[in-house]
């Protein structure tokens, strides 16, 4: 369930809509603008809270699996600049297998910036894994980011030299673009495409969906989203249910 963790790290950038409002659907560097855009928003980006659709598709297998639950973010300390130490807390609450009725479902990622807390209420287990120095705290996403393409954290140079970009369609409400991975990207053994659909009022992305090699398809939509908005620190508290294992602690590899 860590690429759940990854995958829904997608949700960072933004810019204001203006920026865009003259330019046509055809500027050959219309796609170029959009990224640059997006990036220059995540260097500002303090907080970013949200309720989140998790859709894991394995078509060979003909199953679905859809959770839903919420998402916040917060850079520590001043909250500037991109980079430093970060919360980030996910918070899923029901579960729909395939056809049948959705159900209570409860699971949780939460992230200091050093260590990576997995609380699994189905199972009754707890797994804390060390992701970073004790004194070197480090930002959500751009740990997330070793291991999946975060538009609006990379630069735009930087993902045209692992994906062919394309713009797939652009109406008043929405950019769509297409991403497909290069033979030699870094990400060619686990990725096919990513797929990004960004709404153009808000300048974020509203889905991502990823297609894995084995044909697996990620699809996360975000919904409700506050940027920038004071997050009470007590969201990222947690303590261990009774009746829980001992957790499974995982140090650092050197």
């Amino acid at each position: 369930m860590l690429r759940t963790l990854i995958i829904l790290a997608v949700i960072v950038g933004g810019c204001s809509r203006a920026s865009y409002a003259e330019q046509s659907a055809s500027d050959a560097n219309y796609v170029s603008s959009i990224l640059d855009g997006l990036k220059q928003k995540t260097s500002q980006l303090r907080s970013y809270q949200c309720e989140v659709n998790y859709l894991f598709s394995q078509p060979l297998l003909e199953s679905k699996t859809l959770r839903t639950g919420n998402l916040y973010y917060a850079r520590l300390g001043n909250g500037l600049p991109a980079g430093a130490g970060s919360k980030l807390r996910i918070n899923f609450d029901t579960l729909t297998q395939d056809e049948n009725p959705q159900q209570k479902y409860g699971e949780q990622y939460i992230f200091d910036g050093r260590w990576l807390t997995h609380i699994d209420y189905q199972i009754k287990q707890v797994q804390k894994r060390q992701l970073a120095e004790t004194n070197e705290p480090i930002d959500a996403f751009e740990l997330a980011k070793r291991n999946f393409p975060l538009i609006g954290f990379d630069k735009t140079e930087d993902l045209k030299k692992e994906f062919d970009v394309n713009q797939m369609g652009d109406s008043n409400q929405i950019v769509h673009l297409h991403m497909t991975v290069k033979p030699d990207s870094i990400y060619k053994d686990d990725y096919k495409s990513v797929e990004v659909w960004i709404d153009k009022q808000l300048m974020l992305p509203a889905k991502i969906s990823a297609v894995s090699t084995e044909g697996d398809i990620y699809e996360i939509s975000f919904t409700r989203p506050k940027v920038n908005e004071v997050i009470d620190e007590k969201v990222f508290e947690f303590t261990i249910p009774d009746g829980f294992g001992k957790p499974e602690i995982i140090p650092l590899k050197k």
